[in-house]
């Protein structure tokens, strides 16, 4: 699906298409959500941030939020993604529509006291972005059915592992606005932009 652009004289106002499972490849959505072609939001979660925080769907009421699958441990993709994440915080510090939203893949080994180093390492703003841990199988069903995050299907038991470069981005509709590869600076510039026009 692409964005639309549609011109109005001389200014041109970008909109973002909202992304529904029938628009995604079929392999990123769980089997159960394939030929849903309307009104996808992102499900309620709970999950433990950096600070033993349990966080909720209510924490990002009324956010723009961008939605990312890691661990602590990830030597490859993961610190990119993080840094580039860390330059998104930067760009929208002051602005506190917009959020963050880091999700381990490796919950057991991710407890809230690594977590919590982890933050500090990584210049993590707590008003703006929650690295959390929690029920694994909540955590992947998450991935699978509201975020479309992961091609490889699971049941989010222990021989169950995700690793992913996506990003996810969300309004305040709950609404998937926009995938991107979080290892890309032009996909990362792309976000930016996307964010803009979110809040334009």
């Amino acid at each position: 699906m692409v964005a639309m652009l549609v011109s109005s004289c001389s200014n041109v106002s970008k909109s973002l298409p909202i992304y529904n499972p029938s628009d995604f490849n079929s392999e990123l959505v769980d089997k159960s959500l394939r030929n849903s072609n309307k009104n996808h939001t992102v499900a309620n979660f709970e999950l433990i941030n950096q600070n033993g925080k349990t966080i909720t769907q209510e924490d990002y009421k009324d956010k723009i939020y961008v939605v990312d699958f890691f661990f602590t441990r990830c030597t490859t993709i993961c610190p990119i993604m993080t840094n580039n994440i860390g330059k998104l915080q930067e760009i929208f510090e002051t602005d506190t529509d917009i959020m963050f939203l880091s999700l381990s893949v490796t919950p057991d080994i991710d407890s809230i006291a690594v977590l919590r180093k982890y933050a500090d390492e990584k210049n993590v703003i707590d008003s703006k972005w929650n690295v959390v841990t929690g029920n694994k199988k909540h955590i992947y069903e998450l991935a699978r059915k509201s975020y479309f995050a992961v091609v490889e299907q699971g049941d989010g038991g222990l021989q169950d592992f995700i690793h992913t470069t996506n990003f996810v981005l969300v309004d305040k509709k709950k609404q998937i606005r926009g995938i991107y590869d979080g290892t890309e600076d032009k996909e990362t510039e792309r976000l930016i932009d996307d964010i803009k026009t979110l809040t334009d």
